[in-house]
């Protein structure tokens, strides 16, 4: 079923396999507008990074995909997408549960050493720019528990014991991302080297030294950038900067 959101195209599903395949067959019949969001109670087939699969209970949960449509933005700069949209989604759920939230590269939001939100965004270029973006967002946020084996879920509910509006949820991301996305659309006042400067300072384990893996193994480090095209950079303790992109590095977590 399709309605107005405060100016975003709003489609709501009971059940669909993914989000995200759902909006893209629509792109491929038709031309939806810029912004319109398929959001879903429940998902049989939702994907994370790495191909994980998403648990969520049916209605408790928000799932939704958001088309993005950024012919102006050179394919070098797409990660500034993901900044965008983990800050966007960062800042509205801190608002929520007043503090600790942090995004867990390259865009997964934590709670303290939990997982609170998964973003997977799949871009389609055309010629010198990005012909669309399809930003697939799950947040838990009602769900009282999670039986999956996932290593450390939380939910909204969890952290504050108050049920959520899941919908106004959605409106107060949507509102995030639209003024932030066209400031960076603008971009009069270098507000993407701003985003990236905030990106790196609401960074999960942003301080300190932390355990990593990679193909040689686990190996102590601290962060030390992210760069324009989103590598990771650590500092390892022999003063060696390790530099990596997405799937070359992962965080070693408690549950680990």
């Amino acid at each position: 079923m399709g309605k107005e959101m405060s100016g975003f195209q709003l489609i709501t599903l009971d059940e669909i396999d993914s989000t995200n395949r759902y909006l893209a067959d629509l792109c491929a019949s038709g031309n939806p507008q810029e912004f319109t969001v398929v959001c879903a109670d429940y998902q049989t087939a939702g994907k994370g990074q790495r191909g994980n699969s998403w648990e969520s209970a049916r209605g408790e949960n928000l799932l939704f995909s958001l088309l993005l449509r950024p012919v102006w933005l050179e394919p070098r700069r797409q990660f500034v997408l993901s900044q965008l949209v983990a800050l966007a989604i960062r800042d509205e759920l801190e608002a929520l549960v007043g503090g600790e939230v942090c995004i867990k590269w390259p865009n997964d939001v934590y709670w303290r050493e939990k997982k609170l939100c998964g973003i997977l965004i799949e871009h389609d270029l055309q010629g010198e720019g990005i012909g669309r973006s399809i930003c697939g967002v799950g947040i838990n946020i009602n769900q009282h528990e999670f039986v999956s084996g996932a290593p450390n879920p939380v939910s909204l509910w969890q952290i504050t014991g108050r049920r959520y509006d899941r919908m106004a949820v959605l409106e107060g991301i949507l509102r995030r991302l639209w003024t932030g996305y066209e400031a960076l659309r603008a971009d009069t006042a270098g507000v993407g080297s701003a985003l990236s400067a905030r990106y790196e300072a609401c960074l999960f384990r942003r301080a300190g030294i932390h355990l990593y893996k990679d193909t040689g193994g686990v190996f102590p480090a601290r962060i030390l950038r992210v760069g324009p095209d989103g590598r990771f950079v650590l500092l390892d303790k022999e003063g060696r900067e390790r530099s990596y992109l997405f799937k070359e590095v992962q965080y070693v977590l408690p549950e680990d």
